[in-house]
């Protein structure tokens, strides 16, 4: 039988330690393994964060690039809109720039820039060249070049019709008494338009007057005195009452010469002769034979001109206003305006003026245009007597 052995003391002592700090032991075990789980969270954490970073930076490039291309198509549309835009040139009028592929393709560069070039077929007034110099709007070379778009696809702004002018009726203006002098006749042919002038015979001024008439593009009468009713003095070259038919047709013969060539014939006052069926005959007579209008001042009433022209199958012309009875503007304008009445409602009006009234061709000078553009057409009285 074996006896125990003893353990000693100390070893003992060693044991219990051991066994009393087996706890701590275990919990010195424990702490390791703790931080090894917490690490691994820490490497996952950061991928994941990585992860986050990659895609939000991807979504932020996506959209800026999305951007990108948005702003260079509008700023694409923008220059093909301003291309069609006119130019203004300081040394030429506005022209119309259009891009064409061609053009685009081959435009030329001058001082780091690049000129579109125009269309030809925006060039009305010049001659079409496929080498001509380009003018058209400039471009910074820096720009990124938008797309060009073909000249068949860009619709031009078309002008609106200008809206026609209603003829509300023609005008005639004739200005007697010229061959007094040759002051009073200078301010009547500077008048830009078609203007009758009739010149009396047998006065110092009367061939010079209807030389000066005809080089100024005016139409040129004969004035032709006749006797009045009253007891004024018709002037030199008259016709009077009690004259033979060979002696009306001898004064009118020698009054065309001096002044002619004319266009044709109208009285100065006349009124006593206007009324005389025969001396009438004689007078409508020597026109037709010489191709020669008559226009009938109307110096009265009771005038017989229309019927013995009716009579022999001739048209005249008539008298429809007095323009200058008072000489002052405001008289004149209205005068004008009876006239203007006057072509409405018939179709035509001859008002008749005097070279002696000083404010008169200025008054017309200054309506020629302004009645032109209401609608009015200015005539010679050759052309409203017509054939």
């Amino acid at each position: 039988m074996k006896k125990p052995v003893k353990v000693p003391k100390k070893a003992n002592s060693a044991r219990k330690t051991t066994q009393k700090s087996g706890k701590k032991a275990i919990n010195t075990a424990k702490t390791p393994r703790k931080r090894r789980k917490n690490g691994n969270s820490d490497i996952v954490r950061a991928f994941m964060m990585a992860g986050v970073l990659i895609v939000l930076s991807a979504a932020i490039s996506t959209a800026v690039i999305i951007v990108r291309s948005s702003l260079k198509e509008s700023s694409a549309v923008d220059l093909q809109r301003e291309s069609t835009l006119p130019i203004i040139d300081e040394n030429k009028k506005p022209t119309v720039v259009e891009s064409t592929a061609e053009n685009s393709a081959s435009s030329a560069k001058e001082n780091g820039k690049s000129v579109v070039s125009v269309s030809p077929r925006q060039q009305p007034k010049q001659e079409r060249s496929e080498n001509a110099p380009a003018r058209g709007t400039t471009i910074s070379a820096n720009t990124t070049p938008a797309p060009v778009v073909p000249a068949t696809a860009v619709s031009l702004p078309q002008r609106a019709p200008e809206r026609a002018v209603e003829n509300l009726g023609t005008l005639v203006f004739m200005i007697d008494d010229a061959g007094n002098n040759l002051r009073e006749l200078e301010p009547f042919l500077r008048i830009s338009g078609p203007l009758t002038i009739a010149v009396l015979p047998g006065l110092p001024n009367s061939a010079e007057a209807a030389r000066r008439i005809r080089a100024a593009g005016k139409e040129v009468f004969l004035h032709q005195p006749m006797e009045a009713i009253g007891a004024q003095d018709p002037g030199p070259g008259a016709i009077y009452s009690g004259m033979s038919a060979e002696e009306i047709r001898a004064i009118l013969k020698r009054n065309v010469a001096e002044v002619g060539p004319v266009a044709g014939i109208n009285n100065h006052q006349g009124s006593k002769i206007t009324m005389d069926k025969e001396a009438m005959q004689t007078i409508l007579s020597f026109c037709a034979e010489n191709n020669l209008h008559f226009l009938d001042s109307r110096t009265t009433a009771e005038t017989v001109v229309p019927v013995v022209a009716v009579s022999m199958g001739m048209r005249i012309g008539e008298r429809n206003v007095f323009l200058d009875n008072e000489q002052d503007r405001e008289s004149m304008l209205k005068y004008v305006s009876n006239g203007l009445t006057r072509a409405q409602k018939s179709g035509s009006a001859v008002m008749i003026g005097h070279t002696w009234s000083p404010e008169l061709a200025p008054l017309l000078a200054e309506q020629y245009p302004l009645l032109v553009k209401q609608g009015y057409a200015i005539k010679t009285a050759s052309d409203i007597i017509g054939k």
